[in-house]
C-alpha cells in the first residue's frame, strides 16, 4: 500500500507540473515530455483491470507526417532531384548504420552527437551522422576516383531538437557531390550554382550564400597565434558568429577553449576588418566562374563562416534565408512567435576524407553541398497553411462514377481499363453510391474529372466526362476516353 500511495503522490505532483507548463504556455515539446512522464507513472499504478497504458507519442526529435505534409514534401524532393539530374548526377545509397570506426574522428566536436548502437553480432555500429562520410567510405572501398552523385536519405543526430526550427534527431539530407581531379574551382562553382537554382525554384524568399575558404581560416589562425591543435575547435566557435555576438564568441574561445585573450582579439580584427583583402586574393577565380553562372547577386564572401566539421579543406559555403516565419500553432511557445530560419544549405571541399579510408592513403578530391530539407519543408508547410490554395494529397485524374443503381460492375470494368492505360483513376467502394456523394468526393480531394456511366451512355458507347470545377459535361466515345482524360489533365 505504501508503494501505491507513493505512486499516487508522484502522479499528483507530476500532474501539477503539466498544468503549470500549460498555464505558462510552454513549448509543445516540453509539455509532451512531461505528459509522457505522467502517463508512465499512471501505467505503473495500473487501471482497474491492471491493463498496461501505452504512451502514444513519437520519440523525442522525430515526427509523423500526414498526407498533406507528405504531398508538400514530395514536391520539394522533386524540385531538388530534378536539379541534381539536370547537372548530370547519378544516385547511390548506403546503409543507415556504419561501423563505428568509420564515423569516429570525422566530425570534430560534433562527434558526441553520433548515435552508437549496442554490439550486435560482434560489430560496433553507429547510425550515420551525415551522407558525406559514408560517401567517402564508398569511394575508397570501391576504388572510385570520379563520380558526380546525389544521395537523399535519413541521417541521425543525438541533438537537442528544436522542432519549430526544423531541427530533428532523425531527418533527411539531400546531398550533391563531385569527386575527381579537375581544374580548380569549376566543380565548386557548380555546387554553388545548384544551391542558387534550388532556392530560386522553391521560392522561399530572399536568400544569400556565404562563401569562405578553410585555408584562409587556417592561415588567419596561424598568423593570429592559434596553436595547431586548436584550429578545428576554434573554427567551430567562429562558425557561431551568425548566431552570437562577437563578445560571446570571444568568451567561448577564451573561457571554454583556453585561447589567450590577445589571440582572440587578433582573430576579431581579421574577421571584422580584413575580409575584402582575403576575398580578392583567394576568391578571384571562384567568383569569375560564379559570374559566368550568373549567381554573384546572391553570393557574398564572409570570413566569419567556418563550418564546424573537421573534414573541410578548401572552399566552404552556406545558404541563409533572410526571412522570419511564424512557428506552427501547435508548437508555438511563449518565446517562439517568430522563427528565424537561418541556414538551409551548406557544404564545401573535402579533399582528404577519402584518403582516410584508403589503405594506401590515396586521395580523391571532393566537393559537395547538402540541402537542409527539414528547414525548407517547415517554410513550405507554413506557406501552405496561410495560402488559400488547396494541397492535393493524391494525383487521381478521374473518378469513375455512376448516375444510377446496379452499375458497380460497369464502373469497375471502366476503372480497370483506365488503370491499364496508365490513367490515375478511382472508384468509390459502394455498390450504389449517390451521384452527389461521388461529386462531393471529387471536390474534397481535388479530383479534376468525373467519368459518369449511365444506362443510356452504355447503350450509346459513350462516357459523360464532367469537369468538376466548371461543371461542364461532354459525351466522349469510350474508345477516345483515355486520350481525352490525358489531354485535359496534362
Amino acid at each position: 500500500m505504501a508503494d501505491k500511495a507513493q505512486l499516487q503522490e508522484a502522479i499528483k505532483t507530476q500532474g501539477e507540473v503539466v498544468r503549470k507548463l500549460k498555464s505558462e504556455k510552454a513549448s509543445k515539446e516540453q509539455i509532451d515530455e512531461e505528459v509522457a512522464k505522467l502517463l508512465q507513472l499512471k501505467a505503473q499504478l495500473g487501471g482497474d483491470e491492471g491493463k498496461h497504458v501505452f504512451v502514444l507519442k513519437t520519440a523525442k526529435g522525430t515526427r509523423d507526417y500526414n498526407p498533406k505534409q507528405m504531398a508538400i514534401r514530395e514536391k520539394v524532393f522533386n524540385i531538388i532531384i530534378s536539379c541534381f539530374k539536370r547537372h548530370g548526377a547519378e544516385t547511390i545509397d548506403t546503409p543507415v548504420f556504419e561501423l563505428k570506426e568509420t564515423l569516429t574522428g570525422k566530425y570534430g566536436e560534433d562527434s558526441k552527437l553520433i548515435y552508437d548502437l549496442k554490439d550486435q553480432g560482434g560489430e560496433l555500429l553507429s547510425l550515420r551522422y551525415d551522407l558525406t562520410v559514408p560517401f567517402a567510405r564508398y569511394l575508397a572501398m570501391n576504388k572510385i576516383t570520379n563520380i558526380k552523385r546525389y544521395h537523399i536519405a535519413k541521417v541521425y543526430r543525438r541533438d537537442n531538437p528544436a522542432m519549430t526550427r526544423g531541427r530533428y534527431r532523425e531527418f533527411y539530407q539531400c546531398d550533391f557531390d563531385i569527386a575527381g581531379q579537375y581544374d580548380a574551382m569549376i566543380p565548386d562553382a557548380e555546387c554553388l550554382k545548384i544551391v542558387y537554382e534550388i532556392l530560386n525554384e522553391l521560392d522561399l524568399g530572399d536568400f544569400h550564400i556565404k562563401v569562405n575558404d578553410r585555408r584562409i581560416l587556417d592561415g588567419m589562425f596561424a598568423v593570429c597565434g592559434v596553436p595547431d591543435e586548436k584550429f578545428r575547435t576554434i573554427c567551430s566557435t567562429v562558425d557561431k558568429l551568425d548566431k552570437m555576438a562577437w563578445e560571446d564568441v570571444k568568451k567561448e574561445m577564451v573561457n571554454e577553449k583556453g585561447l589567450s585573450e590577445d589571440v582572440a582579439d587578433r582573430i576579431g580584427e581579421y574577421v571584422n576588418v580584413f575580409p575584402l583583402v582575403f576575398s580578392y586574393i583567394y576568391m578571384k577565380l571562384l567568383f569569375s566562374y560564379l559570374e559566368l553562372f550568373q549567381v554573384t547577386d546572391k553570393v557574398v564572401f564572409d570570413l566569419s563562416l567556418a563550418r564546424g566539421l573537421d573534414y573541410y579543406t578548401g572552399v566552404i559555403y552556406e545558404a541563409i534565408l533572410s526571412q522570419t516565419i511564424p512557428a506552427p500553432a501547435e508548437q508555438n511557445g511563449a518565446d517562439e512567435a517568430g522563427v528565424s530560419v537561418g541556414s538551409v544549405a551548406g557544404g564545401g571541399r573535402y579533399d582528404g576524407l577519402v584518403g582516410m579510408f584508403d589503405p594506401k592513403g590515396r586521395k580523391v578530391p571532393c566537393v559537395g553541398v547538402s540541402i537542409g530539407i527539414e528547414r525548407i519543408f517547415s517554410i513550405m508547410e507554413q506557406k501552405a497553411e496561410t495560402s488559400s490554395e488547396k494541397v492535393r494529397t493524391t494525383e487521381t485524374q478521374v473518378l469513375v462514377a455512376s448516375a444510377q443503381k446496379n452499375l458497380l460492375e460497369e464502373r469497375l470494368k471502366l476503372t480497370s481499363e483506365l488503370w491499364n492505360a496508365g490513367v490515375k483513376a478511382e472508384v468509390l467502394y459502394k455498390k450504389n453510391p449517390k451521384l452527389l456523394s461521388q461529386l462531393q468526393h471529387c471536390e474534397e480531394t481535388g479530383i479534376p474529372l468525373v467519368a459518369i456511366l449511365g444506362e443510356q451512355e452504355l447503350k450509346d458507347g459513350v462516357v459523360k466526362l464532367r469537369n468538376v470545377a466548371s461543371r461542364e459535361e461532354v459525351d466522349v466515345p469510350r474508345a477516345d476516353l483515355v486520350d481525352e482524360i490525358k489531354k485535359r489533365t496534362l
